[in-house]
């Protein structure tokens, strides 16, 4: 699935089963809740802090794709192509990027 493909099923989803998009300021706070959430599995799985039983269980993919899903209601809920800013913004990065990132000694 393309993401103006994944755009059109979390609009049909929100149409079907969401009643209708929570305003921009409260996704924009889901967003912050659900990017803490893969910040805390992060840190806790391959970072330093040491991982609770509780927390073993949580399921990474699950909480990365709460973050595409919301990302995708704010693009819907304001307009955004978002397929056409990614490819954009793909194409500015490897224009600008791809010397700079092969040429840092620390990334060798």
């Amino acid at each position: 699935m393309n993401i103006e493909d994944a755009q059109k099923a979390v609009d049909r989803w929100i149409k079907e089963h969401g009643v209708r998009y929570f305003d921009e300021l409260t996704n924009m706070a889901q967003l912050t809740e659900e990017v803490g959430e893969v910040a805390r599995i992060i840190a806790r799985r391959y970072g330093e802090q040491s991982e609770k039983e509780s927390d073993k269980a949580k399921d990474l993919g699950e909480e990365l794709a709460d973050v595409v899903f919301v990302v995708l209601c704010l693009a819907n809920q304001t307009g955004i192509d978002l397929q056409k800013a990614f490819d954009e913004k793909l194409n500015l990065k490897t224009q600008r990027d791809h010397y700079r990132h092969q040429n840092n000694p620390k990334l060798k």
